[in-house]
């Protein structure tokens, strides 16, 4: 089986591909990514891409269509990835997120890839008060990036898909260590804090609910996209991936750092404006599907597996916000000098230089 993942050098990319090479060992594992991130290491190992037999660099707006001949499968993780990058890069966004994920979804059909993995997201949920949210609910998406996903899972659920199986995992919003770690996602964000200063500042008032998911369970759903029975040719399957147990009010993840890490003080703004951005997610439909991949890793493991991380590569920076550690820290510093440009291609090079 070849199988191609697309934003592989990100965040979430080298923990698929090191779950993906030990779960099928025989599998050829391809990457392509533009390279914004390669450099946000955080890790004493060698370079997580060994685990590939090959690694290709571009735009997911320019991918070869050559690259998919041959593919099985398609990961698709590409993406502008959060909400402030979302913000920042809005049309930029819906460009890759959302029209690129659809021409490539067509290339690959094209060439006779039998499944399409898209990695979505909850948040296309937004503001939900009340019940936990079901696929079959109305979305509520409140930002570039979700709007983005929402956009791309209808196109898939439209296109002519030919022979090719498709499935969009809604995702949990990501946590865990990975070879190349973000801290602007909530619980890294704690991790970090309670490391560095032993001390979390939680902004609201602590009562919104988040559902979560560890890199690490987020590899295990791919894998049952990849290798599963639950979607058939040219069907569309969405589905919420995550766990029932992983829906977790923002207090209480400050909460389950500090136990993991003696000596962190949290501090709640008990005078906060509640913060609408709350809301819980059902993952029945996924449980039913997928009961050989559920996910397996606890709130209390996740931090501990980030602070045994952060550790090992001697992290003890206060000022982490600003650092490569956030993506948008990374595009606007690119930016800055003049590698990128405002829609995020990288800057032909001068004559004479690199």
């Amino acid at each position: 089986m070849r199988i191609l993942i697309t934003g592989n050098m990100g965040y979430v990319g080298p923990v698929v591909a090191a779950h993906l090479r030990a779960t099928l060992p025989e599998a050829e594992l391809v990457g392509f990514d533009t390279g914004f991130f390669a450099h946000c290491l955080t890790t004493p190992d060698p370079l997580p891409e060994r685990v590939l037999a090959a690694q290709h660099f571009g735009d997911i707006r320019a991918i070869p269509p050559a690259l998919l001949r041959g593919v099985d499968a398609v990961v698709h993780l590409a993406a502008i990835s959060n909400d402030p990058m979302g913000n920042r890069f809005e049309a930029v966004t819906d460009a890759i997120n959302h029209r690129a994920s659809l021409a490539l979804a067509e290339l690959a059909r094209d060439a006779g890839v039998r499944r399409f993995v898209f990695a979505s997201s909850c948040s296309i949920y937004g503001v939900a008060a009340g019940e936990a949210r079901r696929e079959t609910d109305p979305v509520n998406p409140l930002t570039a990036y979700a709007r983005s996903k929402i956009a791309t899972e209808e196109g898939l659920r439209q296109m002519d898909r030919g022979g090719m199986g498709v499935t969009c995992l809604r995702f949990a919003t990501a946590c865990g260590m990975s070879p190349r770690l973000r801290l602007d996602l909530v619980l890294n964000d704690f991790v970090a804090g309670a490391m560095a200063g032993s001390e979390i500042t939680v902004l609201s008032d602590g009562t919104p609910w988040r559902p979560l998911i560890d890199v690490r369970d987020m590899a295990r759903a791919i894998e049952w996209a990849i290798t599963g029975q639950a979607v058939g040719e040219g069907e569309c399957l969405t589905v919420n991936a995550g766990s029932d147990a992983w829906n977790v009010q923002v207090r209480e993840l400050a909460e389950a750092v500090a136990a993991e890490i003696p000596g962190t003080r949290v501090s709640i703004n008990t005078d906060a404006p509640p913060d609408r951005r709350s809301y819980r997610v059902d993952f029945a439909r996924f449980r039913e599907l997928a009961p050989q991949h559920q996910p397996q890793v606890t709130l209390a493991a996740s931090v501990r597996r980030l602070r045994d991380g952060l550790a090992a590569i001697g992290f003890a920076d206060r000022e982490f916000r600003g650092s490569q550690h956030m993506r948008l820290k990374v595009l606007d510093r690119l930016m800055a000098e003049g590698k990128l440009d405002e829609a995020l291609h990288w800057a032909a090079p001068v004559a004479g230089q690199g």
